[in-house]
């Protein structure tokens, strides 16, 4: 596979490269640092001319398209950048590779990450989501995720774009910003065992279930979708099992060996939350798929990055 990953410099984007890298594929990480085994190539998502001329450089078979705005609450706070990042830039990335087709003959296969988020609030009683059930995002970040998904289908009905969808739950592992709330949890722990902080942990809603998959069984599953994914077709990447907040929590503190008083904060109780929502992964498993990593493993993996981190500020070697 010759591949060029958008938002390689991301959490899911370096694993990416780093199993494409592995698995003996030519490996184009546009933006950020490069996998010693990867070309590195400038990437602006926001500019016409800077897509177009990744394109060109890399001459891909395939472009997984992770480049993008994340963060839910920074999506709220920043509407209009996260439409501009998520939303335009995927319309960019997909005129380019229409013009670059048209020129070239060469139709490259485009893996769109995007989020189900795109499903909004659901009902308990329609888990799990299969991706035939009906989006309606309720802020920013889902809106434009949906938005980018549309222009995909479009694109394939319309001019054949060979585009297929996977729609991401969340996804845990080593190395993922803090402000999520599982390596949130493991680096209050991580700080707290190394004397850091006082043994308090502040948190939100405890009781929302949510689909957890490590990172490393993501990106197989964006690889599965390369390698067999249908063109203009969705499939949810998830575990299919939904797990407390407080049995993540439970989990990481008895990995810690520390004793924590919980405190629930105001600030981070979001008050229209959904208890429950996870995925059915049906769709990707019978294309090939399956999940290598149990909850456990990402879980010991996070809280030791985190404690890695937390020792380095504390100046133990």
């Amino acid at each position: 596979m010759r591949a060029l990953v958008t938002g390689a410099d991301g959490f899911a984007g370096r694993h990416l490269v780093q199993l494409l890298v592995k698995d003996g594929n030519e490996v184009f990480a546009a933006a950020g640092p490069a996998d010693p085994g990867a070309y590195h190539l400038h990437l602006d998502i926001t500019d016409a001319e800077s897509i177009a001329q990744c394109i060109e450089r890399s001459h891909p078979d395939t472009i997984f398209h992770l480049a993008g705005q994340a963060f839910v609450p920074a999506s709220i706070a920043r509407p209009l950048e996260t439409y501009e990042v998520n939303a335009m830039g995927t319309f960019r990335l997909l005129e380019a590779v229409q013009d670059y087709t048209g020129r070239t003959k060469d139709a490259p296969k485009i893996v769109l990450a995007s989020s189900a988020s795109v499903y909004g609030r659901v009902a308990e009683a329609v888990n799990p989501l299969r991706e035939d059930y009906p989006i309606s995002p309720v802020d920013p970040y889902g809106a434009s995720k949906a938005a980018a998904e549309v222009a995909c289908l479009a694109a394939w009905r319309s001019y054949g774009v060979k585009a297929v969808i996977a729609r991401s739950f969340n996804h845990i592992g080593p190395v993922q910003d803090a402000r999520f709330v599982v390596p949130a949890f493991a680096a209050q722990l991580a700080r707290i065992k190394a004397g850091i902080d006082p043994p308090v942990m502040l948190v939100g809603n405890l009781d929302a279930e949510r689909d957890f998959l490590d990172v490393r069984d993501v990106v197989r599953g964006y690889v599965t979708l390369a390698d067999s994914g249908a063109p203009g077709e969705i499939y949810n990447v998830c575990s299919g099992t939904p797990v407390s907040i407080k049995e993540i929590l439970r989990s990481l503190i008895q990995v810690a060996h520390v004793a924590v008083e919980i405190r629930e904060d105001p600030a981070k109780m979001r008050p229209a939350e959904v208890r429950q929502f996870y995925g059915d992964s049906t769709k990707l498993r019978q294309i090939g798929w399956t999940p290598t990593f149990t909850l456990q493993q990402s879980l010991n993996e996070i809280f030791e990055d985190a404690m890695s981190r937390a020792q380095q500020q504390a100046g133990v070697t």
